[in-house]
């Protein structure tokens, strides 16, 4: 029973150096830990790419929020409508295209934290803002 136990694991030592070309189980070990050590090297980078590029992201539009309307009580239909284009933080701006009888209007307000930082917002626009957060 020993001497199979024995010949068994004298043939996985030998299928392990034939396969990582190494003479000894020492070898074997020394290079797996240098490539562990060279993988967590490599993930650090990793993480601190993406830490980079989420810090990046917060600035880019990540929210569109659409509300169409009608200004005018007797004018038929919802022909216009108020678009918002926010970042993660709720900043970026408000368009507020408004169908008159003579053409239409176009404004836009600046937002930041989700209020607008110079005009007050109707609430159409107020609408947009949550409908995108």
């Amino acid at each position: 029973v020993l001497t199979g136990v024995v010949l068994k694991t004298k043939a996985h030592y030998n299928s392990l150096i034939s396969n990582t070309r190494k003479h000894k189980i020492d070898e074997i070990l020394d290079e797996l830990l240098m490539i562990d050590k060279k993988t967590s090297q490599e993930l650090e980078v990793v993480k601190k790419e993406l830490h980079e590029e989420i810090k990046k992201s917060i600035l880019h539009i990540q929210k569109v929020g659409l509300v169409r309307f009608s200004p005018f009580e007797k004018t038929g239909g919802e022909k216009s409508f108020v678009i918002t284009f926010l970042n993660y933080e709720n900043s970026g701006i408000v368009i507020n295209f408004i169908h008159t009888r003579d053409g239409l209007r176009v404004y836009s307000k600046k937002v930041k934290n989700g209020k607008s930082e110079e005009f007050e917002l109707s609430e159409e626009e107020k609408k947009a803002i949550i409908i995108s957060s």
